[in-house]
């Protein structure tokens, strides 16, 4: 019995798996992920900031009286908080009863590059917070800040300890430089002299999206360039794997510069200076000292995080004045630790359970 008609449907089906995957591999790499699917509304603008509300999908057991408004990086964008349905910790808190913003930067200008920390810390957040206490008719908050939204938050809390700020939530903080050397991280790039930031601003105005976003890819090569292709792959025919890559790989590739002069404090200030540590650090003529920060805190740490290592934030805690403080190493990385599988069933959980006791 012949068996070149089995051969060809099998053949023919090869083919067609081949060109389907093609298909799916093309549409991922070429088009953004549908993000920000949660319900929200813009209640306030200022330049290239806006802050934003949003609203649950699922009916509320029981409402928090506190709003919460996240910080997010300055070089990085905010959507990676509602980057899909199943990991947006955003949803998940509004499904949790809080009254939840985000306090999104937006992409800086050419126009924007003398922006500073001092005029985020000092006049964008408290004007956005003012305006979240009008909406929510709160007078206290909470505060969650992520990566370079954790320096922000802290010298905000240090700053300004009785303009409301009850509870302060630390994500992968970069704030002690102690041990900038040898350490990891940004580190690697930024000690001496391997970049100077005064020939970039020259040159640039802004730091460049792109430089920055290399500089993260390269602290991790192998993994950014090469493995991550490899396992979308070999994963290239189960949905949901290609759902998380495609919405990963849109937010990844999708960077904003920093403004010039953040880039500028953060090099020579931040991490060369460690000014924050050593209570030199000044935010408009201010000096910022962790010791004056009244809010309860917690303090979250990725323990895989490459790109702020545990030590940058592990041995700050006696330093705050706060009288309520808590710190809790998680086995995720820098992204992974909001994001990963486990994140719903972890880190979320961690944050909303400790607010909750604190409302």
């Amino acid at each position: 019995m012949s068996t070149q008609p089995t051969e060809a449907r099998r053949e023919k089906s090869d083919l067609e798996n081949l060109s389907d995957n093609y298909r799916t591999l093309t549409h991922i790499s070429t088009t953004k992920y549908p993000y920000g699917q949660t319900p929200s509304e813009v209640v306030w603008t200022l330049n290239k900031a806006r802050l934003i509300r949003y609203l649950p999908t699922e009916p509320i057991e029981k409402k928090h009286r506190t709003p919460l408004i996240l910080v997010f990086a300055l070089m990085s964008r905010a959507y990676i908080i509602d980057l899909r349905p199943d990991t947006s910790f955003v949803r998940y808190m509004a499904n949790k009863g809080y009254d939840v913003y985000l306090l999104d930067w937006g992409s800086p200008g050419h126009e924007d590059r003398n922006l500073k920390f001092d005029d985020f810390i000092l006049d964008y957040l408290p004007r956005a917070i003012r305006k979240m206490k009008e909406v929510s008719g709160s007078k206290e908050f909470s505060m969650l800040g992520w990566c370079i939204g954790a320096i922000l938050s802290t010298c905000y809390a240090a700053l300004r300890p009785d303009d409301g700020l009850k509870n302060l939530v630390l994500l992968t903080a970069p704030l002690d430089f102690t041990n900038l050397k040898g350490t990891g991280g940004f580190g690697n790039w930024v000690q001496d002299d391997y970049i100077d930031p005064e020939r970039i601003i020259t040159a640039f105005g802004n730091m460049p999206a792109d430089m920055l976003n290399t500089g993260a890819k390269m602290l991790k090569p192998v993994e950014n360039y090469v493995s991550t292709y490899i396992r979308v792959l070999e994963n290239i025919d189960n949905p949901k794997f290609v759902e998380s890559w495609h919405a990963m790989n849109t937010w990844v590739e999708d960077p904003i510069p920093m403004p010039g002069a953040v880039f500028r404090q953060l090099i020579t200030d931040i991490f060369r200076g460690n000014k924050l540590v050593n209570g030199t650090l000044q935010m408009k003529g201010e000096p910022v000292h962790l010791e004056n920060i009244k809010a309860n805190l917690l303090n979250l740490i990725a323990e895989a995080d490459h790109i702020t290592p545990p030590c940058e934030s592990e041995n700050l805690l006696p330093r705050f004045g706060s009288k309520d403080k808590q710190m809790h190493k998680l086995k995720a990385g820098h992204i992974g630790i909001m994001l990963s599988g486990n994140a719903p069933r972890v880190t979320w959980p961690l944050i909303e359970g400790w607010l909750g006791e604190r409302d």
